[in-house]
């Protein structure tokens, strides 16, 4: 059976248009509840919990699971606007059956999506979510007055997250001299992610914390870093964060404007670790991963692995291989000794960690490393085009990639949702990548 709503990161889509509406989301509910009661011990009562970020059709998709899941016989907690791996983390630490955030990322506010957690604070597994698939082939039912599902309201989850986060620090961590500008992207962070580094001693600065809505990652946060970087430049603070809507993704920026991207942040968690004599074993990142980081990270004496691009494919390798440091450079970033997903607020804190013990910037933590230019072309196929039988096409990829040879890497990929080909070239000179990856897009027959 193959997957028809779930992608790599849940249920998204444009609010109105199906799937998300409130009719599916009912049906949601009901299927993904009748497959934990299946899945329960003899007797166990299922409970899940229910987050959100800050988009106004929030209120109208959370309903509408509220309903399926009581209709399903489970018990539904209510945590209001939270960062998604607060979800998760509060899911595995109430011991519930699983967690649902109601967010759409880094999209803009007029769409929306669901991401599950199992109760171990782990995305849900691609037989639980064709199981879920399946049980939504089936009509919706109810269960009896007596066993219908009762929803509670958790009014202290941001307390909670925000200790959590400080305990992932050593104890004597103290931020007090360092000015700090987080920027929350007007999403779910904007009442967790200020308190965190303030209780920790920083004067914090904070921009994009006046959700209203329909202003989530507009022109704020981790997909639009010039606010973080005039905001930093202007109050002359010492560092930036940036967080997306859900807070699953970070950016930082130095005193001097400079951005830092995950593949960068990556590298400077996976050498903190080696320094610490910390059994490593090894880093993942993905195919989009900067050469310049994997080459870096290799010299540390450790090992390298690129998953499918997607911080769920990165977790996946991680566990297979029994690693703890992941991640992407679009910021997504996992310490699995730290929390069990990607969570921007922690890995901010873990970077922070690191330049206060090493008494360095982060530009001096990244002076071994000179990140390659990366073209990427986007190109408009004409339909029913395959690529990989394209015999010129073929021998243009491989002409370029016996150009770069060790000094730069190719990467074409379909997109899975448009008919789009994305052309990738790295290597240390900008003006050879970009010539590389147009003498290949060219020869892709456009629409």
């Amino acid at each position: 059976m193959k997957k028809q709503y779930f992608g790599t990161d849940g249920i998204r889509g444009e609010v109105g248009q199906f799937p998300i509406v409130p009719e599916f989301m009912t049906r949601l509910g009901y299927a993904a509840g009748k497959v934990l009661t299946r899945n329960a011990k003899r007797g166990e009562r299922c409970k899940v919990l229910i987050g959100k970020d800050t988009r106004v059709s929030g209120y109208l998709l959370e309903a509408a699971l509220e309903a399926g899941f009581a209709a399903a016989g489970v018990d539904v907690m209510l945590c209001g606007p939270i960062p998604t791996p607060g979800v998760a983390y509060l899911t595995r630490a109430l011991r519930l059956s699983a967690g649902l955030v109601i967010s759409a990322s880094h999209n803009p506010y007029q769409d929306n999506g669901i991401k599950f957690f199992s109760a171990e604070g782990d995305k849900f597994s691609d037989d639980f979510e064709l199981a879920i698939e399946k049980e939504l082939e089936n009509p919706i039912g109810c269960v009896s007055s007596k066993d219908l599902g009762k929803a509670f309201r958790l009014d202290d989850a941001a307390g909670r997250y925000i200790e959590f986060c400080k305990s992932t620090v050593p104890g004597h961590l103290n931020l007090k001299g360092l000015k700090i500008v987080v920027d929350c992207a007007n999403g779910a962070a904007y009442h967790t992610a200020p308190h965190v580094f303030h209780e920790l001693g920083a004067e914090v600065i904070s921009i994009g914390v006046h959700p209203n809505g329909r202003n989530i990652n507009d022109g704020c946060g981790a997909t639009a870093p010039a606010a973080l970087i005039a905001k930093v430049q202007e109050v002359k603070a010492d560092i930036g964060v940036a967080l997306d809507g859900d807070a699953d993704r970070l950016q930082m920026v130095d005193a001097s404007g400079r951005l830092f991207n995950g593949d960068e942040l990556l590298y400077v968690l996976a050498k903190d670790r080696v320094d610490r004599g910390d059994k490593v074993g090894g880093v993942v990142g993905t195919l989009m991963t900067n050469l310049a980081v994997e080459n870096a990270i290799k010299e540390l004496g450790i090992g390298f692995e690129r998953a499918n691009v997607g911080d769920r494919y990165v977790l996946e390798l991680l566990k297979k291989n029994g690693w703890h440091v992941g991640g992407e450079g679009s910021g997504h970033l996992l310490c699995l000794d730290r929390h069990s997903t990607g969570d921007g607020t922690i890995a901010a804190l873990q970077v922070l960690t690191v330049m206060s013990q090493t008494k360095k910037s982060l530009a001096q933590l990244l002076d071994a490393v000179s990140i390659f230019p990366q073209v990427l072309l986007n190109v408009r196929f004409k339909p029913g085009y395959d690529w990989k039988s394209d015999e010129a096409l073929k021998k243009q990829i491989s002409l370029v990639e016996n150009n770069l040879k060790d000094i730069g890497r190719v990467l074409i990929r379909a997109s899975g949702t448009e008919p789009l080909l994305r052309v990738m070239v790295e290597t240390k000179d900008g003006a050879v990548a970009m010539s590389a990856a147009k003498s290949i897009a060219d020869l892709v027959p456009t629409a």
